[in-house]
């Protein structure tokens, strides 16, 4: 009976011992390759992922079952109560480190979560009030066709420059109007598909474009996969700037260059209210002067001499017509 007994527990010893360490074996191969997938390998398709899983299981299997003496040598210094214990410890340890790790991931997808809502709300606040406040600022495209550069914004400078590439054929994206563009405030198009990233400068004359400018453009075109760059201002660069974009190869167009195309595209049309106003307005005395020879000649008022007779007024501000010679001659009439 003790025989039966003992060769009973070496048979049981001799499978259960191996077949666990092989289980082991495989579920740390198969939690192994889940924690590649989830974390480093997500991008491959599933399919593909199952396929290889699965032959590397079933490869595992076989170099386990080729090498049974080994595995059993390696387990025989334990019995099988060890061994399933073992397997149950590992089970628990699985399981507290999937835990742990589906909890950071859910605590980052929240934390995401939360940064997505607060970038879409503000968004949406900056596309509801200040932004509609903002492109209420900007006035109609034909008072801006109307105006001179030192009456424009920049954004209004911007959409100047959208209107003229536009009526010259070119695709035009208004990437920066008003806002913060980056480097870039429009993308153009010409027919054969080359894209030009411009940036527009509504600067005073005084006030030259300097090298960071000519950096930021020469940068920012990647963003908008733009093989040119184009920088157009009201002013016009200082020396250094100049060499940074001789050397960047950024093309850039100074007022003069500016002023000239505008005019040879006829659509801008500046008025000149300012220089009207600037006109040195007439006295007073000369405008009643006009008024008064109007008045003679509707009236027909006429000199003894001959010669017609205007309208005067006196030092206690009496009107009176009198010849239009004085002091040649000194006739006068009463009104």
């Amino acid at each position: 009976m003790n025989v039966n007994n003992e060769l009973t527990q070496l048979v049981s010893d001799s499978l259960i011992g191996p077949l666990v360490f092989m289980i082991i074996c495989m579920t740390l191969y198969i939690f192994i390759g889940l924690l590649l997938y989830n974390y480093i390998f997500s991008w491959v398709p599933e399919i593909l992922v199952k396929l290889v899983g699965g032959g590397g299981l079933l490869l595992l299997l076989i170099v386990l079952s080729s090498r049974y003496d080994e595995v059993k040598s390696l387990v025989s210094g334990y019995s099988s109560m060890q061994m399933i214990i073992a397997f149950f410890v590992f089970i628990v340890l699985i399981g507290v480190i999937s835990g742990l790790i589906a909890r950071n991931s859910k605590t980052k997808t929240k934390s995401t979560k939360r940064a997505t809502s607060r970038r879409s709300t503000s968004s949406k606040t900056s596309s509801s009030p200040t932004a509609k406040i903002h492109r209420k600022e900007i006035r109609t495209d034909e008072e801006i066709l109307q105006s001179s550069f030192e009456e424009l914004t920049g954004a209004e400078f911007e959409r100047l420059l959208a209107l003229y590439f536009r009526d010259q054929g070119y695709n035009v994206q208004e990437v920066g109007i008003g806002g913060n563009d980056g480097g870039v405030d429009l993308v153009i198009t010409d027919q054969r598909g080359e894209k030009t990233a411009v940036q527009a400068k509504c600067y005073a004359e005084h006030n030259k474009i300097g090298v960071s400018v000519v950096r930021e453009l020469a940068a920012a075109k990647r963003n908008h996969d733009c093989i040119l760059s184009l920088l157009v201002t009201t002013s016009d660069l200082t020396a250094p700037a100049k060499e940074e974009a001789y050397q960047f190869k950024v093309e850039y167009w100074h007022g003069g260059i500016l002023e000239h195309k505008l005019k040879a595209w006829g659509e801008w049309q500046p008025s000149n209210n300012k220089r009207k106003v600037k006109a040195a307005p007439q006295s007073s005395f000369s405008e009643e002067i006009k008024a008064a020879r109007s008045q003679a000649a509707a009236s027909k008022e006429t000199c003894t001499c001959g010669a017609e007779m205007v309208l005067r007024k006196s030092r206690d501000g009496k009107q009176f017509y009198g010849c239009s010679t004085f002091p040649k001659c000194r006739v006068t009439r009463s009104v």
